[in-house]
């Protein structure tokens, strides 16, 4: 998919560029596959902020998405490629020869008619899903599990992918986007193939506004709030605050907050960093 890029009539399509659609080849979401999707403006149940910056935005519907991949056997095909505006990846409705129709996330090849199948025994094509101890090595895949039967958490934004790069004993060993290296279950089932839409972080969205049909609300800094709003607040002219970036409750931003005694280290055979083993 190419970037459409707008002619610069306006100050808000100066600098614009969206994802060109051509790929999309239905505009309405099939009806019996849509959720309820509640908006909670950043507030939890108490009904207190807790994420700031929420609020407003188009309403949208959620589409149901089949992440665990359990038809086992049973061919579909690719009757529609859709917009799904509750994640960056485009989705895909598929035909089952049993009459049931499902949502995935698209691949970067699929396209409609194409045929897709899961199972522990499918051949390794674009969009088949299958067990991780049956993928062959250096093969590209999405929408990975990290427990079997829970359904795909690694790889499912748009473009992603990992790759399959060694297999020892009961585990198989993946390379994530950011070169950390994490084992994973054989029995764990996978997506051949990288996710579609991968020129979507290429996009510009040209205006504040554009932020606003999304939800997000604007981000004020801190050094230019006065002392009894922010830590960073306040000063004489123009400063830079003096000190680490800080919420407005004095908490340091950017630390890490992963543990390091977190149970799932134990997986990584390289991080992300500096190349070495995770103890």
């Amino acid at each position: 998919m190419a970037l459409k890029k707008f002619k610069p009539i306006t100050a808000g399509t100066r600098f614009r560029s969206i994802v060109d659609s051509s790929e999309i080849t239905r505009r309405e979401p099939e009806k019996s596959l849509l959720d309820t999707r509640r908006r909670t403006g950043g507030r939890n149940h108490k009904g207190r902020m807790t994420v700031r910056r929420r609020g407003g935005g188009h309403k949208r519907r959620y589409r149901r998405i089949d992440f665990r991949r359990d038809k086992v056997g049973i061919p579909g095909r690719v009757a529609q490629v859709e917009y799904d505006p509750n994640r960056t990846a485009n989705i895909a409705l598929i035909n089952y020869a049993d009459g049931e129709k499902r949502y995935i996330l698209q691949t970067r090849n699929m396209k409609v008619g194409d045929q897709i199948v899961s199972g522990p025994e499918v051949d390794i094509q674009e969009g088949n899903a299958t067990l991780l101890a049956r993928i062959p090595l250096g093969t590209m895949v999405h929408n990975v599990e990290l427990k079997p039967g829970k359904g795909g958490q690694i790889a499912r934004s748009a473009g992603s992918g990992v790759t399959v790069v060694a297999r020892e004993g009961d585990y198989v060993s993946l390379r994530m986007p950011s070169t950390e290296i994490r084992r994973i279950r054989k029995e764990c089932m996978a997506t051949i193939g990288q996710v579609g839409n991968i020129n979507h972080e290429l996009r510009s969205l040209g205006k504040a506004g554009a932020n606003r049909w999304r939800g997000r609300r604007p981000k004020v800094r801190g050094v230019a709030m006065n002392p009894v709003d922010h830590p960073l607040g306040g000063g004489e002219g123009r400063t830079s605050g003096g000190r680490p970036p800080t919420s407005p409750w004095g908490k340091r931003e950017g630390i890490k907050t992963r543990k390091r005694k977190n149970k799932s280290n134990k997986h990584i055979v390289r991080g992300r960093r500096r190349g070495k083993a995770t103890k």
